[in-house]
C-alpha cells in the first residue's frame, strides 16, 4: 500500500492496531474471559468490550467536535457471549468510524478541534484520532500482561 497522505497513514495504523488487538483476543481460551488480576481490574471480557465500546464512543465524540453530554451505549445491555459475537455487533460502528475518517481532508486533521476539555483536553482531528489507536493498543498491551500472570501462553503479536 502506497501511503499518499495523513488518512491513508491514520486509517492504517487503525487497521493494523485492531489486526493485533484480534490476535490477542483470539488467543485467549474461551474458559478464561472472566479472569481479572485483581478484583478491582476489569476481567478479560470486559476490557475487550471496553475497547470496542470505547471507540465507538470516540467516534461519536469525533462527529460532535468534543465529548458528548449524554452517551447511550449499544453495548450497555449487551451480554459478552463469544468473542466472535462481540466482533460481528461492533462490525457496523467499526465501519462507521472507519468510513468517517476517509471521509476527513488532510486539512481537517489540523483546523478541525475536539473539545473534550471536560476531562482535561482539546485536541485536533488528527491527535484525537493517534490517541484512539493508542488507547486500543496499551488495553491490548494490558491483556498480554493478564495472559502472562494468568501463565497463559500470549499470541505473538510482533508478526
Amino acid at each position: 500500500m502506497f501511503i499518499i497522505n495523513g488518512i491513508d497513514l491514520l486509517i492504517l495504523n487503525l487497521e493494523e492496531v485492531r489486526r493485533r488487538s484480534i490476535k490477542v483476543w483470539s488467543g485467549i481460551p474461551e474458559n478464561m474471559l472472566d479472569w481479572k488480576p485483581d478484583a478491582q481490574a476489569l476481567s478479560i471480557k470486559e476490557m475487550i468490550r471496553h475497547v470496542l465500546e470505547s471507540e465507538h464512543y470516540y467516534y461519536l465524540a469525533i462527529l460532535n467536535r468534543g465529548s458528548l453530554l449524554s452517551y447511550d451505549s449499544p453495548f450497555e445491555n449487551r451480554v459478552f457471549s463469544s468473542l466472535e459475537d462481540e466482533l460481528n455487533f461492533a462490525k457496523m460502528y467499526r465501519e462507521l468510524f472507519l468510513n468517517t475518517v476517509k471521509s476527513f481532508t488532510q486539512e481537517d486533521l489540523s483546523n478541525v478541534k475536539i473539545d473534550r476539555s471536560d476531562v482535561g483536553y482539546v485536541r485536533n482531528l488528527g491527535d484525537m484520532l493517534m490517541r484512539i489507536a493508542y488507547h486500543e493498543s496499551v488495553h491490548t498491551g494490558q491483556l498480554l500482561d493478564y495472559l502472562r500472570t494468568a501463565g497463559i501462553d500470549r499470541p505473538k503479536v510482533w508478526d
